[in-house]
């Protein structure tokens, strides 16, 4: 059979269509790019934000044909959107075969052999967390996604994660490991570890209690691995411990992305980020302090409800201070199912639209400024792809003269555009 695999959303997203896929491709599944040539469509969806959500029904309803032309075909809708939304898909598209929501990955080859109608050997799972590592990970270039957790335990107003993917379940270290060094075994040199607040890891090895700085650590033990992110973190967890792994692995990167979504500390306390603005910037201070040359990216949002002019003013003077090198950006929009779409969505839609205009061209200011400053320097850069890179202080270098993905190679920079920066292998 060949599978068509759609997956919107986020790295943690993608992460989990991977990880869907590869029980089917082990027993015969093949991948199709061609959806008319596909005899199954597995579609992961998003609901982080509602306009994630509303491309996934319609993408859904668009299948229609596709299933009608064949009706042996398979169409599975599986992710957040599918966690959420869960019977009203059935009741609303009754060509799905089968959905499968956030909270039962683990358990997709099960289901889809009940689907199918065939006979597939269920995984040996890790109840508490995860599966075992028994599956061949994917060949994913020079860097690959490993995700060491999901869920989330904190109920920020404006979140529908905690809803759709649960309270957190942490992966075996073993099982890390194990995965880690079978991605480089495949050609990986960089690795990306994730969870909705990957900080907040815990879980035991050889007797002893593992949080996230010593799972850096034992990471970093990774043989012919370079390079080690991770993403999303959430400020709280943000620890000398952490910062101290970061600085002293040699895997280590000097990047971080670190969510801020506003600058006011009234509109972080009607969030429930359970930080404040003064600590977000002491824990991004001492950061810097231990590693030379940190870059920080973050995400923010504006008009969230009742937010003033003075609230979006903190917003940008935090910038100015946080000096960023990227931010993603976004106008607040409700979510069904959580606190603050209970609240009146009182910001206009015209001042919703000029605070991110005026964000996006501070943050865009930031960024430039950053970009110009490496002009001048030498880079030691990952390919990523044969003409292009990433240092490890998070920028988007360029080449002419291309080569080997998964090389790591010096850089001289000569010049920068308002996204990336322009070399020459040295």
């Amino acid at each position: 059979m060949r599978l068509h695999t759609i997956s919107l959303g986020c790295q943690m997203s993608a992460a989990d269509a991977s990880e869907m896929q590869r029980p089917l491709a082990r027993r015969g599944f093949s991948s199709s790019e061609d959806p008319e040539q596909a005899d199954a469509i597995l579609i992961n969806t998003c609901t982080v934000r509602q306009h994630a959500e509303d491309r996934a029904v319609s993408l859904i309803g668009s299948l229609r044909e596709w299933k009608e032309k064949r009706p042996d075909r398979v169409l599975i809708v599986a992710g957040c959107a599918a966690e959420r939304l869960g019977e009203w898909l059935h009741q609303r598209f009754p060509h799905v075969d089968l959905v499968v929501g956030s909270k039962s990955i683990e358990e997709f080859p099960k289901l889809v052999e009940e689907a199918l109608g065939r006979r597939f050997d269920a995984l040996e799972e890790n109840r508490r967390a995860f599966r075992e590592v028994c599956q061949e990970p994917p060949q994913n270039g020079a860097s690959a996604f490993l995700t060491i957790m999901r869920g989330c335990n904190y109920s920020c107003s404006y979140c529908i994660v905690p809803f759709v993917r649960g309270r957190e379940l942490y992966r075996e270290p073993a099982t890390i490991l194990t995965e880690a060094a079978e991605h480089v075994s495949r050609g990986a040199r960089e690795l990306i570890l994730l969870g909705q607040t990957v900080n907040s890891y815990r879980s035991h090895f050889v007797g002893k209690e593992v949080r996230f700085a010593e799972l850096l650590r034992l990471v970093d033990r990774t043989e012919s691995l370079e390079r080690v992110r991770f993403m999303s973190p959430h400020p709280f967890y943000v620890d000398d411990a952490m910062v101290s792994a970061m600085a002293e692995c040699r895997t280590g990167c000097s990047s971080l992305h670190l969510p801020i979504q506003s600058g006011s500390d009234r509109m972080l306390k009607l969030m429930r980020r359970n930080y404040t603005r003064a600590s977000y910037l002491d824990k991004v201070e001492r950061a810097r302090r231990s590693i030379p040359d940190l870059t920080i990216s973050t995400d923010i949002i504006v008009g969230f409800p009742t937010e003033s002019e003075e609230d979006f003013e903190r917003t940008l003077e935090l910038i100015e201070e946080l000096r960023p090198i990227s931010a993603y950006t976004f106008k607040y929009s409700p979510r069904q199912g959580t606190e603050s779409s209970r609240w009146p969505d009182d910001v206009p839609t015209a001042v919703k639209e000029d605070r991110l205009e005026r964000l996006n061209a501070l943050v865009e200011r930031m960024s430039a400024q950053a970009l110009g400053a490496r002009v001048g320097r030498t880079a030691e850069v990952l390919c990523e792809e044969p003409l292009s890179g990433r240092t490890r202080d998070g920028f988007r270098v360029r080449w002419k003269d291309p080569q080997a993905v998964g090389r790591t190679v010096l850089v001289r920079i000569a010049s920068a555009t308002t996204r990336s920066l322009i070399g020459e292998i040295a």
